[in-house]
C-alpha cells in the first residue's frame, strides 16, 4: 500500500487526513518514485485552501510539488531514465491541474511523468535535493526572467524565504549587486549570501534609495507593500516580475513569472556547483504534514521543512 496525505474539502491544515492507496503503475512516460524525502512549499497551503478556484481538479487532493527518491518502475516509452535511478521531482510542474490527487508529492510513491524530474547529481543531499522544487525553481526563474546580469542592481522582496533567498543566490553568481528585504532577525542570513539587506518593516523604500538606484525588481511575496515600493524605485525601461501575482501587480503592470522548461535543470545544476544552497529547517514525519503546513503558512519556519514518508 501507498500511505499518502488527501484532503476532501478545501481549508487549513486540519482538513488534511492519513490515507493508504493501491500503489500505482507509471503510465505511459512515466516513472514510479519512491520518495526519500518531501520538500513543503507555500503553495501546498494555498492548493489545500483553495486559493486557485480557477483550477478544477477534483477531490480527494493531495499536497505537494517537490520530492527526492528512487525510480522503482518505468512506464512505456521511457527511455532516459532506469529503475535505480536517483532523481528530483517538481511533480507539477507545467501542468494544467494543479490540485487534486494526481502527481502530489505527500505519499510514499508518486507516478510522475519524465518531464518532471531530473537525474539527482551526486553532489547534492538528499535535503538539498528535495528543498530545491518548487521555492528555489521559482527563485531561478524569475532571475532568468528578468536576464539578470552583472549591470544589474536587483531588489529581491522577500529575500529571506525559499523562493526569494535562491533567487539572491543565482542574481549574486551572476554578478549582479542585490538588495534584499526581510526582517531583521534575518539581516545576517542575507549578508552570508551576499546581498545587502533592508528592513521591510521600515521605510523600506528610502532604505533601498540610499544603497542607490536599481535596476530591476523580483518579487518572491507579492502584495500591495512590495508592488508599491518597485513602482516608487524602478526608473522606466526597468524590468520587473513576481513569483506571486495579485491585484496590485496586475494593476502596476508587473508579470508572473515565465518558467523555462529546463528550470529544474539548472537549479539542480547550480546547487551541485555549490552556487544555490537552501536552508533547511527540519525534518518531519509525513504523517505531521499538518503541522509543516502550519508552519509554512504563519511564516514561522526560518528555512525549508522536509517529510519523511
Amino acid at each position: 500500500m501507498n500511505k499518502r496525505i488527501v484532503y476532501y474539502e478545501h481549508g487549513g491544515p486540519e482538513v488534511l487526513r492519513w490515507e493508504n492507496e493501491i500503489v500505482p503503475d507509471p503510465a505511459h512516460g512515466q516513472v514510479l518514485v519512491r520518495n526519500e524525502l518531501i520538500g513543503v512549499n507555500p503553495i501546498d497551503w494555498k492548493l489545500v485552501a483553495g486559493l486557485f478556484r480557477n483550477d478544477p481538479a477534483p477531490f480527494p487532493g493531495t499536497p505537494g510539488w517537490a520530492s527526492t527518491g528512487i525510480i522503482e518502475a518505468v512506464g512505456p516509452g521511457v527511455h532516459d531514465f532506469a529503475v535505480g535511478q536517483a532523481v528530483i521531482v517538481d511533480s507539477r510542474a507545467r501542468l494544467a491541474l494543479i490540485s487534486g490527487s494526481y502527481a502530489g508529492t505527500f505519499r510514499e510513491y508518486v507516478a510522475v511523468d519524465t518531464r518532471q524530474i531530473v537525474a539527482r547529481p551526486p553532489e547534492i543531499s538528499i535535503e538539498q535535493a528535495a528543498g530545491l522544487p518548487s521555492s528555489a525553481v521559482a527563485g531561478y526563474s524569475m532571475i532568468h526572467h528578468l536576464g539578470i546580469s552583472k549591470a544589474d542592481t536587483l531588489l529581491v522582496h522577500g529575500a529571506a524565504g525559499g523562493v526569494g533567498s535562491a533567487a539572491v543566490q543565482v542574481a549574486v553568481a551572476r554578478g549582479a549587486c542585490v538588495i534584499g528585504t526581510a526582517s531583521p532577525a534575518n539581516h545576517d542570513y542575507l549578508r552570508s549570501l551576499g546581498a545587502h539587506p533592508v528592513d521591510y518593516t521600515a521605510d523600506m523604500v528610502d532604505a533601498i534609495r540610499r544603497l542607490g538606484p536599481i535596476t530591476a525588481s523580483a518579487d518572491a511575496v507579492g502584495g500591495a507593500g512590495s508592488v508599491a515600493a518597485t513602482v516608487a524605485l524602478l526608473p522606466a525601461g526597468g524590468r520587473a516580475v513576481t513569483a506571486w501575482g495579485d491585484e496590485h501587480s496586475h494593476a502596476a503592470g508587473i508579470p508572473w513569472v515565465n518558467h523555462p522548461d529546463d528550470e529544474l535543470h539548472q537549479v539542480a545544476k547550480l546547487a551541485a556547483q555549490g552556487l544555490l544552497n537552501i536552508r533547511i529547517a527540519e525534518i518531519l514525519p509525513l504523517s505531521d504534514a499538518a503541522a509543516a503546513l502550519e508552519q509554512i503558512k504563519t511564516g514561522h519556519s526560518l528555512g525549508k521543512i522536509l517529510l519523511l514518508p
